[in-house]
């Protein structure tokens, strides 16, 4: 069972990428929240409206 496994394939190798999945799902998340504060905040100083 162990031979049908491909190389990384561990469990081990599958948490760590989970992990990372997960990592960069909340670093984009974080990174769309800021974007749309500044839209919002840069809007805002030219007195333009949404």
């Amino acid at each position: 069972m162990a031979e049908d496994r491909r190389p990384g394939d561990t469990d081990m190798h599958r948490r760590q990428r989970t992990k990372n999945l997960f990592m960069f799902f909340i670093l984009l998340a974080v990174a769309a929240v800021f974007f749309g504060i500044t839209v919002v905040k840069m809007g805002a100083q030219t007195g333009m409206k949404l």
